[in-house]
């Protein structure tokens, strides 16, 4: 194991030498989530020159960058008469270049001041290609495409992957990653999207999760696995009843179904109502939201587990964020689905541990009530910018 702790400021350029003295670093990869992540170091003045407000933590893994973005509460400091260090100590918390997008809304006109948007506009995508939605609402909205007081710094977006089917979007005043989120799971079964920090860039790229079930395996056999949790729940939603837009004076109303039969057949039936946000279904979009919907009311296959890097399969490298892997259980049963989160933890002196959180869409190591919290927040949004 090697792990080195950068600071940058905003250009990315480095402010100092290597943090020194760390002693627990804990950091949590999300698919299409911005990046959670602490570390502990000893407060010496140089230390804390370099903690400053819009500065950003790199840390670099065995050579490659793990993760990379801004730092949060970057001073967190503590101090006692009977501490070890007689400096203190202080917590950084940080995040990846993502969080930086995530602090953005949708401008439905994004070329326009703000003092200009229309409260009857709405940004609309009718039938194209998601990773084509997704780069556009953040080109647009935080990237070299927006307005020039939007743009993040050193943001740039990677050549097209071409992944993701056609879809339809239709939004406005929402944080830009709620919609990208959208079109990602209404499109193409749940494309990637990510930041990486490439020289002197911030490059945001879509991509298409791989299935390497046949050759990401772990099993306590194989010597790869150290603990399993393991969970199956009923689904939240096999059943998304979408309405459309109200048209004042009309009785006249869109409803659109979205069903997941087998879940029903496996289960039993459960409805959900859902504000569609659009008139009609005329370009797709009442369909997409209770296509969305279902995905993540799926039944809930949450698998924490904690893995062992081995030769021939390492986190980050052997397999990523959104791929589709394999576990053995101890019982016999081999459960395959997708990788939403990666956590890598390490002291300085005793080594890394690397868990991953495998499973359907709820399967993450957030409590039920912030994802709750999250998926409220989203449709009101919806409601309230009507």
């Amino acid at each position: 194991m090697a792990i080195t702790l950068l600071i940058t400021d905003r250009n990315l350029s480095v402010q100092g030498d290597p943090l020194v003295g760390w002693s627990d670093l804990d950091v949590t990869r999300r698919f299409n989530e911005p990046a959670a992540g602490t570390v502990t170091l000893p407060a010496y003045p140089e230390v804390m020159a370099q903690l400053q407000p819009g500065n950003r933590m790199v840390v670099i893994r065995d050579g490659s960058i793990w993760t990379a973005g801004p730092m949060e509460q970057p001073t967190d400091y503590e101090w006692s008469v009977d501490g070890e260090l007689g400096v203190g100590k202080v917590t950084v918390n940080f995040s990846d270049d993502l969080a930086t997008i995530a602090g953005h809304i949708v401008w439905p006109e994004p070329a326009k001041t703000w003092e200009l948007q229309l409260g009857d506009t709405w940004r609309s995508f009718d039938t194209i290609s998601s990773e084509a939605i997704i780069r556009t609402l953040v080109d647009e909205n935080a990237g070299p495409g927006a307005r020039p007081e939007r743009r993040i710094p050193h943001l740039v977006l990677a050549a097209a992957a071409g992944v993701g089917t056609p879809t339809s979007v239709r939004t406005r005043f929402e944080p830009v990653l709620d919609p990208c989120r959208l079109a990602a799971s209404a499109g193409g079964g749940g494309i990637g999207f990510r930041t990486q920090q490439v020289g002197n860039q911030i490059v945001f790229s879509c991509y298409a999760p791989a299935d390497l079930t046949a050759v990401a395996r772990f099993s306590t056999g194989l010597g790869n696995l150290r603990s399993i949790s393991y969970s199956g729940s009923a689904p939240e939603v096999t059943h998304a009843l979408v309405a459309g837009r109200e048209t004042e004076g009309s009785s006249i109303r869109t409803y659109v179904q979205v069903a997941d039969a087998a879940a029903a057949a496996t289960w039993w039936r459960v409805e959900r109502y859902i504000d569609g946000g659009a008139d009609d279904d005329t370009k797709g979009e009442l369909t997409a939201s209770g296509t969305s919907e279902i995905a993540e009311g799926a039944a809930p296959v949450t698998l924490a587990t904690v893995t062992v890097d081995t030769p021939g399969l390492r986190a980050g490298v052997d397999y990523d964020l959104g791929d589709r892997v394999a576990v053995a259980l101890p019982h016999g049963l081999q459960v395959t689905d997708v990788v939403r989160a990666i956590t890598l933890q390490a002291k300085a002196e005793g080594g890394e541990q690397v868990a991953s959180v495998i499973g359907s869409q709820d399967a993450t190591t957030d409590p039920h009530v912030v994802r709750l919290i999250r998926t409220l927040g989203r449709r009101l949004g919806r409601l309230e910018t009507r």
